[in-house]
């Protein structure tokens, strides 16, 4: 049983695109999908700095848009692959909703680039970002953070709580961690999953509101507590949900080991989950599907799960 996961924001690195556009089938979808965004995104994924791309409004789609390039890559190597279950990190359930077919790629990057837009002007009201707690037990972690006045915006389980709020009071946070774990500022540029992003969900609402949500072909996991949501309509309301509830990646990974998940690939921009899934799913092969040199492992773990399953 193989895992498509895709990644969330923090992920992006500058040139991520720069070797999947030499692809011309690749780069004829993004023209598709930067049309959909309003945006230049092979011009952004090849050519923007860090600083540019940690803005949220254009880090959300371009992450998106990268993760079903890879997709629709791996699918063009492999014909015939139909992942056994897919989730997405926060803005990655996007991708992972136009992988299960509950979206179209093009609408799933619309909803993304709404959503982008609509966080970034929340996140600008008031100074605000998020910090990932390393270590420490996790009891003690999360009530740190909430007498911080805090919020455990995404629990990844494994030691790792990413912390947000005001940027005053993530330093006071900082200045004085909890036992054993070390607070690592996070290149977001928001308090994500939490009352701070209120503002957007009405947004992304309304705009979720305009599309057509097909039930998913294959399992798909939300963020909000790790369950199979298989009505289309359901997990379009859970993703825009999502914007001001924490992201419970803790009991995706649950979900996926007791659904016997074997193999998982992440898509581009890969690195972050595959690090994770080295403590958070213990027995599971795991490939980062960065590049199209990566392509070939990930077809090779794809063909030897699916020959272990027949």
């Amino acid at each position: 049983m193989i895992a498509v996961l895709a990644p969330g924001q923090g992920a992006q690195t500058p040139g991520m695109l720069a070797p999947w556009v030499e692809d011309p089938s690749s780069a004829a979808l993004l023209d598709e999908l930067s049309s959909a965004a309003d945006l230049d995104l092979a011009d952004l994924g090849t050519h923007a700095d860090a600083e540019t791309i940690k803005d949220t409004a254009l880090a959300q789609p371009l992450i998106v848009a990268s993760s079903i390039l890879a997709f629709r890559a791996l699918e063009a190597r492999s014909p015939g692959f139909v992942p056994s279950l897919t989730a997405g990190h926060s803005v990655g359930e996007l991708a992972a909703l136009a992988i299960a077919g509950v979206l179209s790629d093009v609408d799933a990057v619309r909803l993304v680039a709404v959503r982008g837009r609509a966080m970034a002007d929340a996140s600008a009201v008031t100074p605000t970002g998020m910090s990932a707690c390393v270590g420490g037990d996790a009891e003690e972690v999360t009530a740190a953070i909430e007498a911080a006045g805090l919020t455990a915006a995404n629990v990844n389980g494994s030691g790792q709580i990413v912390a947000a709020g005001t940027l005053e009071q993530l330093a006071a946070f900082a200045e004085q961690p909890p036992a054993k774990t070390r607070v690592v500022p996070l290149a977001v540029a928001g308090a994500f999953h939490t009352e701070h992003m209120r503002p957007a969900v009405d947004v992304v609402g309304s705009a979720a509101g305009g599309l057509a949500a097909a039930d998913p072909r294959v399992t798909l996991l939300s963020n909000r507590d790790g369950v199979e949501v298989t009505s289309g309509v359901e997990a379009l309301e859970r993703v825009v949900a999502q914007i001001a509830h924490p992201v419970r990646w803790d009991l995706c990974c649950e979900t996926m080991l007791s659904r016997g998940v074997r193999a998982a690939v992440e898509l581009a921009p890969a690195g972050v989950l595959t690090r994770l899934a080295r403590r958070t799913l213990p027995g599971v092969t795991a490939r980062a599907l960065s590049t199209p040199d990566d392509l070939a492992a990930a077809v090779e773990l794809v063909d030897t799960d699916t020959e272990g399953a027949s």
